[in-house]
């Protein structure tokens, strides 16, 4: 009879996901060893908002209350003779708070008077993960005349009720948290772990707590890294190519039923698809329950119509390079048994059936992408951060090959990007706005739309439109969707872009018109700023509107830059200038302890490959798909690419390693790797894989600096 423990895979989620309540409890006195409870409350606090799911009960103390204690509460001897005593009460609480986060001001003393009562009545204690608003208010406003809930309150402008009662307070500290969210956010103070980091370090605080007998609060845990190694690989390690049955059957919708069911019979399949014809262009799909339904319906005769009357259509299909977990989320969710499987022209190439699934967990691949294309709102976003931390952590304690990781959580930060829009639009319609005036696609740049990114996710994203001048009304339009698409993937843990790469900014939200006048001006001047700009664009990938649209913008794109050699030279000096990780004694530099991998490591060989791609006319995106393409080729150095491919999924691997530590740790996410925690053979692997840039020169035909 105690707190359940806390969830795992909290740390990293955005304060405004984090599940928690907020409690307040009413004693007989301020001795948090020997006063007793007489008031629980609580309020639950979701999605950055406070719930009507309230507790609230008040416990025989078995003592009288103090007349100095009823003046502040106002509850009597007599409010509490008929109540429930501590053990009762507490059982019912604690079924009611589950594993939530507990959130309360001044809370280290409720958390210790609670442990009291526990030892007291022999219950066995077991501390919940816990935040103090009045450590955040010390945080984001440490030189208010004082910490009380009245100031910050005051301070915040939000009213107070009931005060001194443990519910009131409850509903007002609820008020005060969610309100601290966007100011802790300002102080790149997002996720749980992180404002743990920060209340801990109040050092002078949580030492007067501690004299004062209060308990800790936002102690370090430990708790979701023993949670984080049980999911089943399996989905995100596959592709749906690697499950699916390859060809596809199929029959005309001209053959009769009966035939369609005899050759479901004979080759022992429980679909077939349906071909198009002049009445109906897209695939269907006959399943045995279409037969049955059709049987049911006209009876026997039924078998000696043409199978396209009873077909589906259209057929609901997944791409053949998904992942499976996302076809498991898309026949759980929609409640399909059968999917078909498409190549990158669109072509039907196999049928995926709930049948080849059933020796995965299907439940476990459901914690990626029913998050995000259910969410309704931009909190409830927020909680695909927690599938992520635990998805990537899992597959990391499995072995897996870090580039698959980077591959799903990429695929995940595209389908955010899409979701952030959408709802966009429709707060654009609730806004008066309307809908968008002209089509139009958003665009995923630089590593999300290589498939490489990690959890230090930031915006990189863009709009093309079919027509309209800059500053117009239609521009206006996108750039307001931009700026509330920006909002909502920042207040999801997606942080701004430093560098301004973001729709909402006029330089990356244009017709087409201006797009390939930009990008032919990018090409023809061939400065550094204008290549950087031009290399995250050759990565781009459409994830929501036109798509056509943002394809064809990419591919005018790199043909005018494979048309250009003094372009492509610049963009090959470019690659080539970097400094070497490498100390003179062979040592591997560091700064604070730490070397930024994408800067010394990862960006010089992505870089090279990108250059490669134009040169050669690879029309990937993914780095190891155009070495490896790039490999292929008879050029200078190509011999190198394998160590480069090897390379870069080292340092991936270092990074995610350390990312994952970091989120833990409370400490903002980035490339950097402390180089001390790594073993003595994840150093020698570092250090092989940083050598390995040395290649680069080769490859582009240009002189080394080292």
């Amino acid at each position: 009879m105690s707190f359940h423990p806390p969830k795992g895979g909290l740390s990293g989620l955005p304060l405004s996901a984090v599940p928690a309540i907020v409690t307040d409890t009413e004693t007989t006195g301020l001795d948090t060893a020997d006063d007793r409870i007489i008031e629980i409350a609580a309020v639950r606090v979701l999605n950055g908002k406070r719930t009507g799911d309230t507790f609230q009960e008040l416990v025989r103390p078995d003592r009288p209350i103090p007349p100095k204690s009823t003046e502040i509460h106002g509850i009597r001897d007599g409010d509490v003779a008929g109540s429930d005593a501590f053990s009762d009460v507490m059982a019912r609480f604690s079924a009611w708070a589950g594993s939530d986060v507990m959130i309360g001001y001044s809370l280290g003393f409720d958390l210790a008077i609670l442990e009291a009562e526990h030892k007291r009545n022999g219950i066995v204690w077991s501390a919940p993960r816990s935040l103090d608003v009045r450590h955040l208010m010390q945080v984001v406003a440490p030189d208010l005349p004082s910490q009380s809930l009245e100031i910050a309150a005051e301070w915040l402008g939000i009213g107070i009720t009931d005060r001194h009662r443990a519910l009131g307070d409850a509903l007002v500290t609820a008020d005060i948290y969610n309100a601290l969210i966007d100011k802790l956010r300002a102080r790149d103070i997002v996720t749980l772990a992180q404002a743990e980091r920060a209340c801990r370090n109040l050092s002078s605080h949580m030492n007067a707590e501690a004299q004062a007998g209060w308990h800790e609060v936002a102690a370090p845990t430990t708790d979701d890294a023993n949670v984080l190694a049980r999911i089943d690989s399996f989905p995100y390690r596959h592709r749906v190519a690697d499950v699916m049955h390859s060809p596809p059957v199929s029959v005309a919708g001209t053959i009769a039923l009966k035939d369609a069911l005899s050759g479901m019979i004979e080759k022992k399949i429980s679909s077939v698809f349906v071909e198009p014809d002049t009445e109906d262009k897209d695939w269907g799909i006959l399943t045995e329950r279409d037969v049955l339904r059709a049987i049911d319906a006209d009876g026997a005769a039924a078998l000696e119509k043409p199978v396209g009357g009873f077909a589906i259509r259209p057929l609901v299909s997944i791409p053949a390079d998904e992942f499976v977990y996302r076809a498991m989320t898309l026949m759980s969710g929609r409640n399909f048994r059968h999917l078909g499987v498409t190549g990158a022209d669109g072509e039907v190439l196999g049928a995926l059936s709930a049948r080849d699934l059933l020796k995965q967990r299907a439940g476990d691949a459901m914690s990626l992408g029913d998050t995000i294309e259910a969410a309704a709102s931009p909190a409830e976003l927020g909680r695909i951060w927690e599938s992520l931390t635990v998805v990537a952590a899992s597959l990391s304690a499995e072995g897996v090959d870090p580039r698959n990781t980077a591959a799903i959580v990429s695929h995940e930060l595209r389908a955010l990007t899409q979701r952030a829009t959408e709802l966009a639009e429709l707060q654009m319609i609730d806004d008066g706005w309307g809908p968008a005036p002209q089509p139009y696609a958003m665009l995923v740049l630089g590593s999300g739309g290589r498939g490489e990114s990690l959890l230090a996710m930031d915006q990189d994203n863009a709009i093309v439109y079919t027509a309209g001048e800059p500053g117009s009304e239609t521009d206006k339009w996108f750039e307001r969707l931009g700026e509330i698409a920006a909002d909502t993937l920042d207040h999801v843990g997606v942080s701004y872009c430093q560098g301004g790469i973001m729709a909402k900014n006029p330089e990356w939200r244009m017709d087409e018109k201006h797009w390939r006048e930009t990008v032919a001006s990018w090409v023809g001047k061939g400065k550094a700023e204008d290549i950087l700009n031009s290399d995250i664009f050759f990565d781009s990938r459409p994830v929501h509107g036109d798509t056509e649209l943002g394809d064809a913008l990419r591919r005018d794109a790199m043909q005018m830059a494979a048309n250009s050699k003094t372009f492509l030279q610049a963009m090959a000096v470019k690659a080539s200038d970097f400094e070497s990780a490498i100390g003179w004694f062979g040592r591997i530099k560091s700064e604070n302890g730490r070397i930024d991998l994408k800067k010394s490591g990862i960006m010089p060989i992505f870089s090279a490959a990108r250059v490669l791609a134009l040169q050669l006319g690879i029309d990937a995106r993914a780095t190891p798909e155009r070495l490896s393409a790039a490999r292929e080729r008879d050029i200078p150095g190509g011999h190198r690419i394998g160590d480069l491919i090897d390379a870069h999924r080292i340092l991936l691997d270092a990074i995610l390693r350390q990312q994952l530590r970091d989120i833990e740790a409370g400490v903002k996410l980035s490339n950097k790797v402390e180089v001390s925690a790594l073993d003595s053979h994840e150093k020698q692997q570092l250090h092989w894989a940083l050598e390995q840039s040395r290649s680069i020169s080769d490859l582009m035909g240009t002189p080394a600096r080292f």
